[in-house]
């Protein structure tokens, strides 16, 4: 019996109807982790022989490792203010750890709040921008979680108690140097130059507290695309960490950095002047004999961090947002182990810039990739907007990261930019470091022959040309410092 041409009708005019759209594919989630004062002392970075950090190692090799990516600034406030605004600090004025940004600059977006506008759900915990909860916008998340400090200091303050008259509680320093309490220091930094072993578990300290919520957001990831930012302390000082991660270093093992006696010879005064801000830490290490504690302190603060990431990323890996989420990891500055005759970061040397820096874009980027190009980390905010589908934000300094994500050798001739300042900036391409102090000073280092910045070229006629072509990247305008409710410092 043949069928009807009743029955046959419809299934025809089905099979000649155009196929219904796809479905748009999901918009990819953001894990933006923070490091705090992290320099180049990692595996896959090779900066220091000794370092222990295989979950920073095994994120470099899940995308793309950016080998020559250097921050905004060397200080944490006007660094993460540059991140988070895509601004750098000759645009915005923000040069100092004393600038609230969004007081200052009330009309500004932020990253998350662009995010939050365009239909993400925006979280995040612990320091991402300054210290909160003072310099942290609240209206840019849908929720926060605040850092649990270790340090005494920033839990007294975190808790509004007068710390105007900060006094160490008992059984501190644990350094064992009295001496610390007689460094003149203001109280917000008088407890900070202390370190050593607690005995407590990873996560019994603030940063493990942190890694448990975050770990606790990705296990139930909300409907809607997520970014989320995680702030992990480490590792600042002080450099407090559990005592199973000193024990990896023991101290008289430990490789000392290279370091030359008279580096100083040949730099000019901007840069003697930014040497020795704070030399009397390393003044008094050197003294006691506490140097190869200190480098302990901050090798064994590096590999807990790099735990608490590795925390981070398994959460991720079990979460059901793991195949769709973008993985960005960065430092907001290094720091100085004695280079330079400096214990600190308040530099334009490559030691305070350079930092970690890696993205891991599923679809984008492929496992293991590298790339030398000079990056700055004003180049996040529309790197992300563009992974993500979102309209360009306005104002912007930085520029797309994605052609590099997607082809590591692509051309790209825009080196890195820091600043300390008002009128100190370095510039960093592939081969050389250009630094230009607000005086005229001038340093050229050439990193193809001399990586640790011991021989300034910047007097050499030979050189004057690769002086030059790098003077052109220096800012047209030097924004002059803001104060905290946006006015312009006096003089």
């Amino acid at each position: 019996m043949k069928p009807s041409r009743s029955l046959l009708l419809p299934a025809l005019l089905l099979a000649l109807a155009p196929a219904a759209p796809a479905a748009a594919p999901a918009r990819p989630n953001v894990l933006l982790i923070a490091l705090d004062d992290l320099n180049d002392w990692v595996g896959y970075l090779g900066g220091h022989p000794d370092v222990r950090t295989p979950h920073l190692d095994a994120l470099a090799a899940r995308g793309l490792a950016f080998t020559n990516a250097h921050v905004a600034a060397p200080v944490c406030n006007p660094s993460r203010v540059t991140l988070m605004t895509g601004r750098q600090p000759s645009t915005t004025g923000i040069y100092g750890n004393d600038v609230r940004w969004h007081e200052a600059l009330p009309g500004v977006n932020s990253l998350p709040a662009h995010f939050k506008a365009h239909g993400y759900h925006v979280a995040g915990g612990g320091k991402v921008n300054h210290h909160t909860p003072g310099f942290n916008r609240r209206s840019d998340w849908h929720t926060y979680f605040d850092q649990v400090f270790d340090s005494h200091y920033q839990a007294r303050l975190a808790r509004g108690e007068d710390v105007r008259a900060f006094t160490w509680p008992d059984g501190f320093p644990l350094n064992g140097l009295p001496e610390v309490r007689a460094l003149g220091r203001p109280p917000q930094n008088a407890n900070e130059f202390d370190w050593g072993a607690w005995d407590a578990a990873d996560g019994e300290m603030g940063d493990g507290r942190l890694a448990a919520w975050v770990a606790d957001f990705l296990a139930r990831p909300p409907a809607q695309p997520f970014f989320l930012a995680a702030g992990i302390y480490r590792p600042h000082l002080p450099w407090y960490a559990p005592r199973k991660y000193f024990e990896m270093y023991p101290p008289d093992r430990i490789t000392i950095p290279p370091v030359k006696a008279d580096d100083l010879d040949d730099v000019p005064a901007g840069g003697q002047r930014m040497a020795a801000d704070r030399r009397e830490d390393l003044e008094l290490i050197r003294r006691t004999g506490k140097y190869r504690e200190v480098l302990q302190a901050y090798l064994a603060n590096i590999s807990y961090g790099d735990a608490l990431v590795g925390r981070l990323l398994a959460a991720l890996d079990a979460s059901p947002a793991a195949a769709n989420t973008i993985v960005v990891l960065w430092s907001d500055h290094g720091w100085h182990l004695g280079e330079k005759n400096h214990l600190h970061k308040f530099t334009l040397w490559e030691r305070s810039t350079r930092v970690p820096f890696i993205i891991v874009a599923p679809g984008v980027t492929r496992p293991g990739g590298r790339t030398a190009r000079p990056v700055g980390t004003a180049d996040l905010f529309p790197t992300l907007a563009e992974l993500c589908g979102l309209p360009p934000a306005a104002g912007l300094d930085g520029r797309s990261l994605v052609p590099l994500l997607r082809d590591p050798l692509h051309p790209w001739d825009r080196p890195a930019l820091t600043t300390h300042g008002q009128g100190n900036h370095a510039v960093r391409s592939e081969r050389w470091r250009y630094i230009r102090y607000a005086d005229g000073g001038e340093e050229l280092y050439d990193h193809e022959r001399d990586p640790h910045e011991w021989h300034n070229l910047a007097g050499s006629p030979a050189h004057a040309a690769v002086r030059a072509e790098h003077a052109r990247w220096l800012p047209r305008t030097d924004a002059p410092p803001l104060g905290r409710k946006g006015r312009k410092k006096a003089d």
